[in-house]
């Protein structure tokens, strides 16, 4: 039973990563059998798996086929609302909170990924892992919890707003912002500087969907 436990677990856990780092995108049909294969597990642990990803919304159903579940324009504005305020509290929490190393971290990491300016899929990657210590440094399970559900559907967009042209170097300020609140223990700063921050992804990524600004090579 243990084992079979830990293979759903497994299962899931793939087919949720392969979303994420953009090997399934909206719209891509998933079928049991070529998933089992690609995984190496059974079937039926791969069948679990995607009923518990259609009743999280993350898969729609397309006649009898499962396909990645995209988001419509009220969808997606819903989606950064509830993103901000919640970033928002994770960053004043942080400042509140985070141990000493935490915030040492933070800021290791924003000078870390000055490098990966120009690269925008090592960007992007970088950038939900600072995210995710922000969220962690707050120190508040319920929170973290949240903000998982709220990540795992940012994964239903089709590309990142880091691609946008010249998006790098202003997603770098921006955590410079974010960590020099949490560095001063400023908690309405934080919360200001993180919200802000998803208000300008938001807004970028409304452009890239109308065209209106091109994606980096």
């Amino acid at each position: 039973m243990t084992d079979a436990r830990a293979e759903h677990k497994d299962a899931y856990s793939l087919i949720l990563e392969a979303i994420d780092v953009g090997v399934y995108r909206p719209g891509d049909r998933l079928v049991e059998s070529e998933l089992a294969e690609r995984f190496g597990v059974s079937r039926t642990p791969i069948r679990e798996a995607l009923q518990r990803l259609e009743t999280q919304s993350l898969l729609a159903r397309d006649g009898r086929s499962l396909i990645v579940a995209s988001l419509d324009h009220s969808q997606l504005a819903e989606l950064y609302v509830v993103r901000a305020e919640l970033e928002g509290l994770a960053a004043r929490l942080a400042a509140r909170h985070a141990a000493e190393e935490e915030v040492r971290v933070l800021r290791q990491m924003v000078e870390d990924d000055r490098a990966l300016i120009g690269q925008p899929e090592k960007m992007s990657r970088a950038n939900r892992r600072f995210h995710k210590q922000i969220h962690l440094a707050s120190h508040n399970r319920y929170l973290v919890q949240q903000l998982d559900l709220v990540h795992r559907s940012m994964a239903l967009m089709a590309n990142t707003s880091i691609a946008a042209e010249g998006r790098g170097e202003s997603t770098i300020a921006e955590h410079d912002r974010i960590v020099s609140a949490i560095e001063a223990r400023d908690g309405d700063a934080a919360f200001k500087a993180l919200r802000d921050h998803i208000s300008v992804a938001f807004e970028v990524r409304l452009k890239l969907d109308a065209g209106e600004v091109e994606a980096a090579e």
